[in-house]
């Protein structure tokens, strides 16, 4: 890779690369100010073509981004790239990645801990989820690219999951949070979604007419929706698990009809809810106010629905099914709330007993 000196004092350097397809290309960067500033890029990027441990951890994340990022959805990815761009790369951008120690991720965890958000320090989950990002790309060097061990792996976590207190509504809570809904029709058939069916926030914005089909009295959930940079943006549910279709009771399938008929020139994939995620929040605090009911998060009405088919007898994999979880994941989070069986066995099992006895005297 030539470095040459341009008429105005900067240097450039001509670079050349085989690409994916094998084809040899070339390609310029100009404007460093120093010959030394241009031959240590040049010698980064013949570094990063190797794919060296001698790289940056810098260029390294960018081969991680370039293989990482078209195989997640936009919104997952935003998330990502701002903690890496904001919590990881000011500390260890210049640093070699074959040389990053367990102890250097301790000083960095040091530091981290100490920042605030607000005048706050930072979550324990938010600490968890920072580290966890540095550790995935350490991680991708260990599988891909030869790294020995994870520094972050041996350095430990920081911070923990803490997870959120479950709130839900009864149903006569939500009967009166509903009654003050009904002067804003989109806010009322909205929350009636999201409570009677149990849908996710994202998966509610992203409905459209042709999702439900009023004669089977279904709803096919396949898409979710963000608002991101400024723009509308439907993506994939959140899990393959999520997409599914869910049969309305008959007084929510005639709702959601009358709710259509209401839109004057909807079309068949245009939005029914055309709100923000901050219009339902609004919303949620205005109606729990004035129905004097506890405010509860817009996820919490999925809890609620759970609850809801527990209370009414449903076992863990059909209501998996309905909401699109796994079995296993309604099993764990929502454990406590399953009547507990434990003094029917021991009945049952007692009486099983007792009627072996009895069979052993007749035929004895």
């Amino acid at each position: 890779m030539p470095v040459y000196k341009e008429k105005n004092g900067t240097w450039r350097v001509n670079y050349r690369y085989t690409d994916w397809t094998g084809e040899l290309k070339q390609s310029t960067r100009r404007g460093f100010a120093t010959r030394r500033e241009a031959v240590a890029w040049e010698h980064e990027q013949s570094v990063k073509k190797r794919a060296s441990l001698d790289m940056t951890f810098g260029s390294f994340t960018e081969l991680y981004i370039s293989d990482m990022k078209c195989r997640l959805k936009e919104n997952t990815w935003e998330s990502k790239e701002h903690i890496i761009r904001t919590k990881i790369l000011p500390y260890f951008k210049d640093r070699r990645i074959g040389e990053i120690k367990p102890k250097d991720v301790v000083s960095w965890q040091n530091m981290i801990m100490k920042k605030t958000s607000r005048g706050k320090p930072y979550s324990k989950t938010y600490l968890k989820t920072i580290h966890n990002q540095l550790s995935a790309i350490f991680n991708h060097a260990v599988r891909y690219y030869g790294l020995s061990k994870n520094p972050a792996k041996l350095a430990g976590n920081m911070g923990k999951e803490q997870s959120r207190e479950m709130l839900i509504w009864t149903q006569e809570e939500y009967r009166r949070f509903a009654d003050v809904m009904m002067e804003k029709p989109v806010s009322f058939y909205a929350f009636e979604m999201l409570y009677w069916c149990g849908i996710r926030e994202g998966e509610l914005l992203a409905l459209t007419p042709s999702d439900f089909d009023f004669e089977k009295k279904t709803v096919t959930i396949n898409k979710s929706y963000q608002r991101l940079n400024g723009k509308d943006v439907i993506t994939d549910p959140k899990t393959p698990k999520s997409n599914r279709t869910i049969t309305m009771p008959d007084f929510l399938n005639d709702e959601i009809r009358d709710y259509l008929r209401q839109l004057y020139g909807i079309g068949p994939v245009d939005r029914m809810f055309p709100v923000t995620k901050y219009y339902l929040h609004h919303e949620m605090d205005r109606g729990s106010k004035a129905a004097g009911v506890k405010r509860i998060r817009i996820h919490d009405l999925r809890h609620s629905h759970i609850s809801l088919l527990i209370e009414l007898g449903y076992s863990a994999v059909a209501i998996a099914d309905r909401v699109g979880h796994e079995s296993i994941d309604i099993t764990y989070r929502y454990a406590h709330m399953f009547p507990s069986t434990q003094q029917d066995m021991a009945q049952k099992l007692g009486r099983f007993r007792e009627e072996g006895k009895e069979r052993e005297q007749y035929v004895g």
